[in-house]
């Protein structure tokens, strides 16, 4: 196994660059095709939120992976290779476990710890599946990835404010104690953004979305009285709130300044933008966007920042010590079958040179030979699992394999493995 993610992010790129590579729905799916049908890849995810783009490989080949995903990325997002390059980050194998479990625990996010973000691997992942793309090693990296997440929430408290984009940008609008709050998409930030609403004394919440039906859906979930328009009703509504959050897929702008009549503040949380930033030149009106939240000082404690890096660091090491053992595994299952099959041929010749040994006598003799045969295999095979895992520790494996001419891709050296693990 071999993971790769090569993306861009917040902390590599600009917003605006972010909202040039933005996907919707229906390019994403073709994105995670394509770069699945690539020759050097064997599984892939790919993970697009507000403030990230990245894809997740299993790859044969690094330079190959590198050269294509990136060739993907800016056929797609139609941004030219060279000036993309600039901003892609890039990550192999044990590095790479380590930002996938980072970004599970909310280390990357824009604010550090917020929530959201385990939520968004795991549709990236069940996406992924559904499409055929995720092979058992992603499979395997993203499921540890989401617990590792949960370890580090339920273990520190580098969520303990509850902090998300929304919490954060809200928390710029001041007091919403009885204040009239129109939310524009129906999404999982907008859902986000309703219950933080109604958490924070919000009056009354109004829904805008394109589909009406998810509106409707969203308002009757809310904490709080709301209720949902169509997306032609948006300027009557605008007119009639004092707090708005935009988060729609729109690929246009959805809120311009001929659509605003009076005082309000605007959360847009949308990648591309919904509000046009010509909004800021009106009277009364304050505009906060994703570039405005880069810098966010809403941060947890160090000490729960710091915790959480040292649970990283622990299941990245016990991560890489399972797979040292997947690969020592099928060697040391096919030594024991080897060693079985010899005391089971032994033991038939010795009830031919004694038939008149008694039953009991026989099975005696049986566990005897067994459990010395386990002594002497338990040190060399507890012993080889170690010495895998320091430096060119695989030639101890090779060394075992060559000595007793083993074949650990004997199907049933696989798949007692399989079991094993």
């Amino acid at each position: 196994m071999s993971i790769l993610v090569v993306g861009l992010s917040h902390r590599s790129a600009p917003v605006t660059l972010l909202e040039r590579t933005a996907v919707t729905a229906d390019e994403l799916a073709k994105l995670l095709h394509d770069v699945h049908q690539t020759s050097s890849v064997t599984g892939a995810l790919v993970v697009a939120t507000c403030n990230r783009l990245e894809v997740y490989a299993d790859v044969e080949k690094f330079h190959a992976g590198v050269s294509s995903i990136s060739e993907l990325l800016s056929r797609h997002s139609g941004v030219p290779l060279d000036e993309l390059s600039r901003h892609l980050y890039v990550h192999y194998e044990e590095r790479a476990v380590q930002h996938v479990f980072s970004v599970a625990c909310g280390l990357d996010s824009m604010v550090i710890g917020e929530g959201q973000i385990a939520g968004q691997l795991r549709t990236a992942l069940k996406i992924g599946q559904a499409n055929g793309t995720v092979d058992r090693a992603l499979n395997e990296v993203v499921q540890h990835a989401l617990r590792v997440g949960k370890r580090a929430r339920n273990e520190t408290g580098i969520d303990r404010a509850g902090a998300s984009l929304v919490s954060v940008g809200l928390g710029r609008a001041g007091s919403l104690e009885g204040r009239r709050a129109l939310v524009v998409g129906a999404g999982s930030m907008s859902a986000l953004a309703v219950a933080t609403l109604a958490r924070e004394g919000i009056g009354e919440v109004v829904i805008a979305n394109r589909t009406h039906e998810r509106g409707l859906h969203l308002a009757r979930s809310a904490e709080v009285p709301a209720r949902a328009i169509e997306l032609s009703e948006l300027p009557s509504a605008l007119a009639e709130a004092d707090i708005v959050v935009s988060c729609t897929g729109a690929i246009g702008l959805v809120i311009t300044p001929d659509m605003i009549e009076g005082p309000v503040f605007l959360l847009d949380l949308a990648l591309p933008h919904d509000v046009d930033p010509a909004v800021r030149e009106l009277p009364g009106v304050t505009l906060v966007a994703l570039d405005d939240l880069r810098d966010a000082d809403d941060a947890p404690a160090a000490s729960d920042t710091e915790a959480v890096r040292r649970i990283v660091c622990e299941e990245v090491q016990a991560f890489q010590l399972g797979l040292i053992a997947a690969t020592v595994a099928p060697t040391v299952v096919a030594l024991r079958s080897k060693a079985a099959e010899v005391v089971d041929s032994e033991l038939g010749r010795l009830g031919g040179r004694l038939p008149g040994l008694d039953d009991k006598a026989r099975e005696e003799v049986a566990q005897t030979v067994r459990r010395v045969v386990d002594k002497l295999l338990h040190a060399p095979t507890v012993r080889v699992k170690e010495l895998a895992a320091s430096p060119d520790g695989d030639t101890y494996t090779e060394a075992l394999r060559e000595l007793f001419d083993l074949d650990p891709k004997a199907p049933e050296a696989v798949i007692r493995a399989e079991d094993v693990l």
